[in-house]
């Protein structure tokens, strides 16, 4: 059989009530934890469900501490979706996850995924991913009956069918709303003509071209500074060749003259050259420059026309510019917005065609995936009726219950039920623990052993189906005894086949069953109380199920008995290993 990844490799308590320090490192398989009561065993799960987004209290900080901080190293399974929820939150990783919760004395807490903060929503979101706690008082997931409906599809095999309805619920979802918006669109469709053809209009009137604004700022400076301009350029042509002693005429004899000294001495021609060159260029100039002192002149009428033509050209770059090459672009959304508004009817007919084609789809799947889940319903509850019988409930009735769905959404109801891309159930486990009782939620079940058991119950049957890699179960075996303990145990070591289990046992039956066996001790310091957990030898496990068998007065009888026990729970883990049971866990370090 497969074995889960995703599985707690280590976890690290300081300053929690009792437990000054412990590091603990957990294998794959069937870990068991014992001890005299009142030890703290159970606060090793306190410490767990801490990191698990547990609520934190000022209760929890040791007395004297400032602080108490709990750090668990999981592993990832690739194709989780504690993989995708860390993704998404942007939490770096290589296949494992450090969670760290710190608890200051004042209550408040910290979290930390690979030493990044974490809100504590996150955490009870990824906990519920990574492990589930079963006790007398909690589990994290399999009393939530939102999860109760991928549970039961996991058991049916049904998945394939729920990703083919969700693909078209996508579908539907993105049909609905895109006919929402065109029908919102139709209803203002004249308003919004009227105002896009009136900007259109304006546009089209002006008929402005790119760049037009710069060149029109340009002319308008010209006209209103003609004047100026004239003379200034008149009398620099002037003073270039035009006039007495013009610039050009004194280059031509500095040239000439420079040019008879050449034959004198042949270098001075390339400066000759130079000369007569600048003098070429400075003629050009001066042309140009009369010619322009010819053309401009003051022309109010002109003048008028253009500064008319900027004022309406910059009132509309104000509202759709800054510059023309924008205000062009506008024009063309504006004329795109225009043709879908006139083709909006014929488009909304079309989506509700295909509203229609879509959702008979969608019916037929969710029908369809209804009936296999109502089929599978009853399985899955026989299943777990027949474990509980086995775990000494056997008057309990059990009731994996398909309702419609209900409450408001976007989407058309299908047979009166709202539709997702879960389909149309809601389903939830209940129980009734005694005959004559009417079938209740997990959560509302009185009994803690009675909702420990149903809970080991449902995850024995469950236990290659559910997310989690580990499993904690907190003394679930209180009140039971004999070989009701026996099969509790077993139950356990089965779900150890594909799951990390964790379990606080006070039973000899169950301890003799376990991969790995710690013991919680309790001992006084210097007046103050310290609890300790440590991995047993073989030697000191023999010792320790003798006492759970024994009480206080050991004999040699009990550790006879108990060594039975042990060796025969060897005998069947060896058969298990042989036959490709779960793999020994590799050791890894913490990191921080």
């Amino acid at each position: 059989m497969g074995y889960a990844v995703g599985m707690l490799r280590q976890l690290s308590v300081r300053n929690l009530v009792l437990i000054e320090a412990l590091d603990l490192e957990l294998g794959a398989g069937f870990n068991v934890v014992t001890g005299e009561t009142g030890a703290g065993k159970s606060m090793v799960v306190d410490a767990l469900s801490l990191v698990l987004g547990g609520r934190a209290s000022a209760e929890l900080v040791r007395a004297g501490s400032k602080e108490a901080e709990v750090e668990a190293l999981f592993d990832v399974d690739p194709a989780s979706r504690a993989e995708l929820l860390l993704g998404e939150w942007g939490v770096p990783h290589e296949g494992e996850i450090v969670v760290r919760r710190v608890v200051a004395q004042e209550g408040r807490s910290r979290a930390y995924l690979n030493g990044r903060l974490a809100t504590a929503a996150q955490l009870v979101e990824l906990g519920g991913e990574l492990a589930d706690i079963a006790s007398q008082h909690e589990s994290v997931r399999l009393t939530d009956a939102s999860t109760h409906l991928e549970y039961l599809d996991a058991f049916g095999g049904l998945s394939e069918k729920r990703l083919a309805l969700g693909d078209r619920v996508d579908a539907l979802a993105a049909v609905v709303a895109e006919r929402a918006s065109v029908r919102e669109a139709e209803k203002h469709r004249l308003e919004r003509e009227e105002f896009l053809g009136f900007q259109l209009r304006e546009i089209d009137e002006l008929n402005p071209y790119e760049g037009e604004e710069r060149e029109l700022e340009a002319e308008r400076s010209r006209l209103r500074h003609a004047d100026k301009l004239g003379h200034a350029t008149r009398h620099t042509a002037d003073r270039l060749y035009d006039g007495d002693d013009a610039i050009c005429d004194m280059l031509g004899r500095l040239a000439a003259e420079l040019d008879r000294a050449a034959d004198l001495d042949p270098s001075l021609a390339a400066h000759a050259r130079t000369l007569d060159d600048a003098r070429s260029q400075l003629v050009d100039a001066a042309r140009s420059l009369a010619a322009y002192a010819s053309s401009v002149e003051a022309d109010p009428a002109r003048l008028t026309e253009v500064e008319e033509r900027l004022f309406r050209l910059h009132k509309l770059l104000r509202r759709h510019g800054p510059t023309t090459t924008e205000l062009l672009d506008h024009k063309k959304t504006i004329a795109t917005e225009l043709a879908g508004l006139a083709n909006a009817g014929e488009r909304l007919e079309e989506l509700e065609t295909r509203e229609r084609a879509v959702l008979a789809e969608c019916t037929t799947l969710a029908r369809q995936l209804s009936r296999s889940r109502r089929e599978t319903a009853e399985s899955l509850a026989d299943a777990v009726a027949r474990e509980l019988h086995a775990l000494g409930m056997g008057r309990a009735r059990v009731v994996v219950s398909v309702g419609e769905t209900a409450g408001p959404s976007d989407l058309p109801l299908v047979d009166g039920a709202r539709l997702s891309r879960a389909g149309i159930d809601r389903v939830e486990f209940l129980i009734a623990p005694n005959s004559g009782e009417e079938p209740r939620p997990l959560r509302k079940i009185a009994s803690g052993g009675e909702l420990s058991r149903a809970l080991l119950a449902i995850k024995k049957v469950l236990a290659e189906k559910g997310p989690a890699g580990l499993y904690v179960f907190d003394e679930v075996d209180a009140g039971v005894g004999g070989a009701i303990a026996e099969v509790i145990g077993r139950s356990m070591a089965t779900i150890a086949d594909h799951r990390q289990v964790f379990c606080i046992t006070h039973l000899a039956q169950i301890a003799a069953l376990g991969t790995r066996h710690y013991v919680v001790d309790k001992s006084e310091d210097r007046g103050r109380t310290m609890s300790r957990l440590r991995l047993l030898t073989p030697e000191e496990r023999v010792e320790e199920v003798a006492r759970m068998m024994g009480g206080t007065t050991i004999g040699e009888g009990t550790r006879h008995a108990a060594r039975e026990m042990l060796g025969a729970r060897a005998a069947s883990t060896t058969k298990a290993v042989a036959a490709g049971g779960p793999p020994t866990a590799k050791r890894t370090k913490t990191r921080r």
